[in-house]
């Protein structure tokens, strides 16, 4: 399983504003005085390869590149340099083969808030073009596996929980079967509880479905659980990669202490790890 590469990035780059490179840069600040755009490298020269079947973490500060790699990865930005191959397949040569062979979860993930659960997926599954009777009785099966109860499955959206809904989107993203999941801080906002039962759920689609996953978070004892190896993006730029336990080798321990995944975070950023949602 461990053989095939799924998931190769070689020296990608993307850059936003400046001389119209990626997407105009329209907030304030982003500007040099003169009316023009300062230039901003969200992904600076990044190469990783993640096998098949691995749980394949990245973490990052906020402004770090992590969230634009997810994008450039899921087809919904076009590097500007380097290459994105996901089972052989260019993400900017051929964007169609390789949308059917991922999904993806964001944190920002959205919904039609008047229909329920089951109705916004049933919309998910006619659009991936899966059969609707065995639609219906995946989404019953995947909800419950993720600790929804039956009763709220036909509630509306909008009188759900932001926790409740993130565990639908991972339902939705699960709908088309995706060989490359990309998951992008998918327990944010989840009380405990359904943070275990989501992290139980990623375990089971990498043993049971033979699903690759690509994971963000901002919770350094999630990264630890699930993922097999971890890269550490800042400024965009990976400066570690390795298994959570070779990552902690790479300071000395304290007072007899092992250093946590958090201390070698610090120590590689200099920059504490905060939430998207607690960043404002």
């Amino acid at each position: 399983m461990y053989d095939t590469i799924a998931l190769d990035v070689r020296s990608a780059v993307k850059t936003f504003g400046g001389n119209g490179a990626g997407f105009a840069l329209w907030k304030r600040g982003t500007g040099n005085g003169n009316g023009k755009s300062t230039k901003t490298i969200a992904v600076n020269s990044v190469s990783l390869s993640i096998r098949r079947g691995e749980i394949f973490g990245v973490l990052g500060p906020n402004g770090s590149g992590k969230s634009t790699l997810i994008r450039l990865i899921a087809t919904l930005l076009v590097p500007d340099g380097g290459e994105i191959m996901v089972f052989g397949h260019d993400v900017a040569k051929e964007p169609m083969a390789v949308r059917r062979m991922i999904n993806r979860v964001s944190v920002e993930a959205s919904f039609f808030k008047k229909l329920s659960p089951l109705e916004n997926l049933m919309y998910g599954a006619r659009l991936y073009g899966v059969n609707a009777h065995e639609a219906r009785e995946q989404i019953k099966v995947i909800l419950t596996r993720l600790g929804l109860e039956e009763k709220n499955i036909y509630r509306p959206m909008e009188e759900m929980s932001r926790g409740m809904q993130q565990k639908v989107a991972i339902a939705r993203a699960f709908l088309s079967s995706p060989i490359l999941l990309l998951l992008d801080e998918p327990t944010t906002g989840l009380d405990p509880r359904s943070k275990r039962e989501v992290q139980a759920f990623v375990r089971e689609l990498r043993d049971s479905h033979d699903t690759t996953i690509l994971l963000t978070t901002h919770d350094m004892l999630e990264a630890e659980a699930l993922c097999d190896r971890i890269a550490i993006i800042d400024g965009g730029n990976i400066v570690a990669l390795d298994t959570p336990e070779n990552l902690k080798k790479l300071i000395p321990s304290a007072n007899g202490y092992a250093p946590t995944l958090e201390e070698v975070f610090l120590q590689l950023t200099g920059k504490k790890l905060v939430a998207e949602d607690q960043a404002e």
